[in-house]
């Protein structure tokens, strides 16, 4: 198996004993286990108003992810208000 650089420093790093068990491992995995399902969960319904020029780009670029646009649309909702959707500039 080829690894990355960073895959072998890892690997490197845990063969050497360098890692060390989280305490109470098995509930902090449930623990993160049940923040993920919150997360992905999508238990809300919302209607907005947009352009029909947006939401055209919008199932244009879905269908070109191979994905539905809802999602898209969700998605990109959801990384604006995380952070991680900056506005491009120039």
């Amino acid at each position: 198996m080829k690894l990355t650089q960073e895959e072998k420093l890892l690997l490197d790093s845990v063969e050497k004993g360098e890692w060390k068990r989280v305490p109470d491992s098995e509930r902090e995995a449930a623990r993160y286990a049940d923040v993920a399902r919150a997360t992905m969960r999508k238990d809300k319904r919302v209607n907005i108003r947009m352009s029909e020029r947006d939401l055209l780009r919008f199932q244009k670029t879905a269908v070109h992810e191979g994905l539905p646009y809802q999602t898209l649309i969700s998605s990109v909702l959801h990384k604006y208000i995380n952070g991680r959707l900056v506005e491009k500039t120039g």
